[in-house]
């Protein structure tokens, strides 16, 4: 299933959104000017290899360096190929700027990289053996996706589902577009334990991502820029058409 656009119009242009873009698409510039020997060398030295935390042991024979915590972040910011990243940032940009919208920028910043890490966190409790690094956005942009699911399920997303050579479009709910996609990371994160799927794809930092979202939307919300989105029963909506003009102010603009 592939996003092509969302119903909510986003307040405020994102500003974060674009530099978490930029920054990752820099990143991956960079990783094409490398040899492979390097690049190989890079994703391991960089991404989160989740044997290298569950057993200090064999990271000292494989020669990691010490004190990695960075790599929570650096993973982040990489990505294996272009549809790697070409996947995960337009994911990240349907369903994100309305997330900065609600939240600003900076903590945006904050609540995505605080999903990222909780997610590949979740990855290595379910894949603790794994000697395969673990890199990319999609467990932070999963994070992103469950606190869309609570502020927008009135939402609706214009879907494109490819059957054989065949494109087929839908204008799905957002709430049964991003159930039916953790339900399928949970369907294949569950099979992979018993070694029968592809396990190049991090699962269950994709589950654990968007529960995180889900968790821990309500920390960095902001009431007063719910513009669009499904809020408490009793509180006002807050509409951008209502509140008073000020000079500068950013108009309404669709994705």
């Amino acid at each position: 299933m592939i996003p092509l656009h969302d119903s909510i119009p986003r307040v405020h242009k994102p500003y974060m959104l674009y530099a978490i873009m930029t920054a990752c698409f820099a990143v991956f510039l960079f990783e094409k000017t490398l040899p492979q020997d390097y690049l190989t060398e890079f994703f391991y030295l960089y991404g989160v290899v989740p044997a290298r935390f569950t057993n200090p042991e064999w990271a000292v024979r494989m020669h990691f360096p010490p004190d990695a915590d960075y790599v929570f972040i650096t993973h982040l910011f990489i990505h294996g190929g272009w549809l790697h990243i070409i996947f995960n940032m337009w994911f990240l940009w349907i369903f994100g700027d309305n997330i900065e919208d609600v939240m600003g920028p900076v903590r945006f910043l904050l609540f995505y990289l605080t999903c990222g890490i909780a997610a590949i966190g979740i990855n290595i409790l379910f894949t603790p053996t794994s000697m395969t690094p673990v890199v990319g956005a999609s467990g932070a942009i999963a994070g992103v996706m469950g606190a869309y699911f609570l502020l927008y399920p009135h939402a609706r997303v214009l879907t494109l589902i490819p059957v054989v050579i065949i494109p087929f479009f839908f204008n799905l709910p957002a709430v049964f577009f991003l159930l039916l996609w953790v339900v399928i990371q949970l369907i294949f994160g569950i099979i992979s334990l018993g070694g029968h799927a592809e396990t190049s794809i991090a699962w269950w930092a994709h589950a654990g991502g968007f529960a995180c979202g889900f968790i821990l939307l309500p920390l960095f919300r902001k009431k007063n820029r719910c513009y669009y989105c499904i809020v408490p029963e009793g509180t006002p909506p807050v509409r951008p058409e209502v509140l008073s003009p000020k000079p500068g102010d950013i108009p309404p603009s669709e994705e």
